[in-house]
């Protein structure tokens, strides 16, 4: 077993923790932050991500909303299930489990890259309903090409070999490499969360969970049934986004009934965490709309 984050240790400096929670649901353990009054709504990190990303703009939404925001199964302290639980289809059952558990039934999601690909699932499975949903970066399309065969084969060699898992761990002590990536998005985020990133490459626990959900995910069946999507879909996209593309990001319109695109045009990839302001005031008018 490899080791995860652990909350007395990394935990110590982590962003609103005074707002987290840990719970058991059935065999899986969630860290989670709950802030805010009002209805709620359900945030959802990307890959190799955890809850702090939403730092900046979880107070934001607070004023507003009640907001929850979980480390996704295999991510930051949230406990890694068997590999069934990190394809799309077995995270979004287990998201499900928790907002089952929590008694929440969020009025809007908010995903970032495939966290938004989890958030459109919950909603076409029928695990919520939701009245918006809001992609940010999202990361739809699967990879074409030679690459789509490649890709998931190579995550899964990378997933069971430590070797591999322990290198980027210990890689990451190097803090210059953490920023080296993140500025590989397009995007300049602020020292607190290069540092919450450097937190989470150094225990092999995350890299192995990261690792374990790109080899098992499939976004091909996601894309042919994003036509049965009931709520309006919102795209918000930085135009500087290297690691997920605009013009791949805005062609997910033409496969759902009620899509709305927002660009950001100075921000890339983590735009949310770059100008938290800025994404929080393209996406609080859309939680706002009257429903249809």
């Amino acid at each position: 077993m490899y080791r995860k984050p652990k909350w007395s240790r990394e935990g110590v400096n982590w962003p609103n923790r005074q707002f987290s929670r840990f719970i058991q649901v059935g065999d899986q353990k969630w860290h989670f932050q709950v802030m805010g009054a009002g209805p709620p709504i359900l945030l959802l990190h990307g890959t190799g991500s955890s809850c702090h990303t939403w730092a900046g703009i979880a107070p934001l939404l607070a004023e507003h909303y009640t907001i929850y925001m979980p480390d996704l199964p295999g991510h930051g302290f949230t406990q890694t299930p068997p590999a069934s639980g990190l394809s799309l289809v077995g995270m979004t059952r287990l998201v499900n489990d928790l907002l089952t558990a929590l008694d929440v039934e969020p009025e809007a999601i908010i995903g970032h890259s495939a966290g938004a690909a989890v958030a459109v699932q919950l909603a076409l499975a029928g695990y919520a309903r939701p009245r918006a949903i809001v992609a940010i970066n999202g990361a739809f399309q699967p990879f074409s090409g030679l690459a789509a065969l490649l890709f998931p084969i190579a995550a899964h060699v990378l997933a069971l070999n430590p070797v591999t898992i322990f290198a980027v761990s210990t890689g990451a002590k190097d803090r210059s490499r953490i920023e080296r990536l993140m500025r590989s998005t397009g995007s300049n985020i602020p020292q607190s969360s290069l540092d919450r990133y450097g937190d989470l490459f150094t225990a092999p626990g995350h890299v192995a969970g990261m690792l374990a959900m790109m080899a098992n995910w499939n976004l091909a069946p996601l894309l042919r049934q994003m036509f049965q999507l009931t709520p309006q879909l919102t795209l918000v996209i930085g135009a500087r986004d290297k690691a997920v593309p605009p013009d791949r990001q805005a062609n997910v319109a033409k496969h759902a009934p009620r899509v709305q695109v927002l660009e950001l045009a100075n921000l890339g990839h983590l735009a949310h965490e770059e100008d938290p302001a800025a994404v929080a005031a393209v996406v609080l008018p859309v939680l706002v709309a009257p429903k249809p």
